[in-house]
């Protein structure tokens, strides 16, 4: 850590850095940014800056409001798009209370504790976001609602079009950053885009995301357009998904792989699983935690609802991806219900703790979805076993409230806020619609 510090201090005066941002989120997932003078970030890595957590949604209360922001020196880049003049870079904190002690409501620290579980049982978590979101004309829109950039599908070639060159610039502006990205593609709604990160462990990725939605709004005013993580902007088109493929590797072994077994899926592999599906209710309220996030999950457009597991069957809840013959260190499961909007540390720490429950307790995988989960009647679902995700954030909010795993998860503190939070959210919603278009539009809620 200290040649860390030393590396940080030189190329902050080797690059002639004006200013270093210092960046951490709330419990909503809402990024926090502070710029220091390049004098104060050696006091601040020694230090750490103090600033009034309770200014900030859910960190602290009031009566012990005083908290720390220490730089994590090994997150140091400098940022791509302020360019030559006054050079900027940012690091991202752990806060902590005045004593030392990592703040109980840091979103960061609620997935170091739980990477921290992970690693007492010789586990390092891996995943690999697939992020979705709407390139849109403008954040202003009129009768016909928003108006996306194209009218493009999925993969779509546009020539000169806005997308096209949108993505060239966010994913050169992302390796700038030092964020590898694998896939880069026009996705199947009009002005919908997708960009998926390379795999790289937990916190990094996370980390990763929320640069990755800074450097898209940024590249986004830059093109003169709008760009949005709304999980359903568009009403009768798919919503954004941020898709999540996960792995856990011992040492250097890919725990999930098993040459020789169904899907080469270990049965380390299928307990994690299997602790997706049990818990995928409870953490649906994190993971899905806007009441416009359930316009997509209940929207159709391959979002799942029903809970269950497929190979390869893009209609599932939990997909295992094709096999790729000698290649087993790439064996993984995808996580399909999380959206772009979700808070990224606190959704990680859940969808582990859910599977490393499934790994403790030896949970029994059920059989797999072979068909399209969505064609099924209602009956056919229920006869084979398939629940359903919450209809409404109303719902998940319900579901949160008696599950143990998440309220040991978050932590009482975050836990507690979340609840508050989202129901305070419900109802400021409800009060908004009448009564009719609550029980006859399942979309709206």
């Amino acid at each position: 850590m200290d040649k860390q510090r030393d590396f940080v201090l030189r190329t902050i005066e080797e690059r002639g850095i004006k200013f270093v941002r210092l960046w951490f989120t709330d419990v909503v997932g809402t990024l926090k940014s502070v710029a220091i003078a390049p004098a104060e970030v050696e006091g601040a890595f020694a230090e750490g800056l103090g600033f009034d957590g309770s200014a900030i949604e859910g960190l602290t209360r009031a009566f012990e409001s005083d908290l720390l922001a220490h730089p994590d020196p090994t997150t140091f880049q400098i940022l791509p798009w302020r360019g030559e003049v006054d050079p900027t870079a940012r690091m991202f904190c752990d806060i902590t209370t005045p004593d030392g002690q990592p703040s109980v409501s840091d979103p960061r620290n609620v997935l170091k504790r739980t990477l921290e579980k992970a690693a007492d049982r010789g586990f390092t978590f891996y995943t690999h976001p697939e992020i979705e979101f709407y390139l849109l004309k403008s954040s202003q829109f009129g009768p016909e609602g928003p108006e996306p950039v194209d009218s493009a599908g999925y993969f779509d070639n546009v020539p000169g079009g806005t997308a096209h060159d949108f993505r060239r610039r966010s994913v050169r502006m992302l390796e700038d950053l030092g964020i590898s990205v694998e896939f880069s593609h026009h996705e199947a709604g009009p002005g919908q885009n997708e960009i998926d990160l390379r795999y790289a462990d937990a916190l990094t990725t996370a980390d990763n995301i929320m640069t990755f939605r800074t450097v898209i709004k940024e590249v986004a005013i830059e093109q003169g357009v709008y760009a949005t993580f709304m999980p359903k902007p568009l009403s009768g088109y798919p919503g954004s998904g941020m898709h999540t493929h996960m792995s856990l590797f011992e040492g250097d072994t890919n725990a999930f792989f098993e040459a020789g077994a169904q899907y080469q899926l270990s049965k380390i592999g299928r307990q994690f699983i299997a602790g997706l599906l049990r818990h995928a209710p409870e953490i649906t309220a994190v993971t899905n935690q806007f009441v416009n996030s359930y316009k997509r999950l209940w929207g159709g457009d391959e979002a799942p609802s029903f809970v269950c597991w497929g190979h390869n069957n893009r209609s599932a809840l939990v997909r295992v991806p094709l096999y790729k013959p000698n290649k087993g260190q790439s064996s993984r499961v995808e996580y399909r219900a999380i959206d772009s909007a979700a808070n990224p540390y606190l959704s990680f720490s859940l969808m582990l703790a859910a599977g490393l429950k499934g790994i403790e307790e030896g949970y029994e995988l059920p059989p797999e979805a072979e068909n399209n989960v969505w064609a099924l009647s209602d009956a056919e679902r229920r006869a084979l076993g398939y629940n359903q995700l919450p209809a409404s954030l109303d719902h998940a909010i319900s579901l949160m409230e008696d599950s143990e795993l998440v309220a040991e998860t978050l932590g009482e503190q975050v836990f507690n806020y979340v609840l508050l939070n989202k129901r305070q959210e419900w109802h400021a919603y409800r009060a908004q619609v009448t009564p009719y278009e609550l029980r006859t539009n399942l979309e709206i809620l």
